[in-house]
């Protein structure tokens, strides 16, 4: 199992950028993809990015597209989503998880507690 503990979050007024990190421990990071999810209130969890093993191959929600990034430093253990020009329906708890395979599939998947990200109009 991996422990994620994910960071970044906060209140930002609409156009602004934040940078969220994932710090990985308990596998070797650099054996298994990793994602990013969100939830707002009143809605499912859903997918917003994800990387495979090596960042070499990216998924993107398409109303993310465009504006955020997932990355990864396999050095440090770390994944991370910057996220630029927020609007308020980015506003939700995102989520790191992290995959048992060096690409994406289905699952299962370890999650992070969670991070809050609120854009203010």
């Amino acid at each position: 199992q991996v422990r994620l503990v994910e960071s970044g979050g906060g209140l930002v007024q609409a156009g602004a950028s934040l940078r969220l990190s994932c710090a990985a421990s308990g596998r070797t990071f650099s054996s298994y993809a990793m994602g990013w999810f969100r939830q707002a209130p009143g809605k499912e969890r859903e997918r917003v990015a994800t990387i495979n093993w090596s960042g070499g191959r990216t998924y993107y929600a398409d109303s993310v597209k465009g504006r955020f990034t997932i990355s990864r430093d396999n050095a440090k253990n770390t994944v991370y989503l910057q996220m630029n020009s927020l609007t308020p329906e980015d506003t939700a708890v995102y989520y790191c998880a992290a995959g048992y395979t060096s690409t994406w599939s289905p699952g299962p998947y370890d999650w992070g507690q969670g991070t809050q990200v609120t854009v203010s109009s």
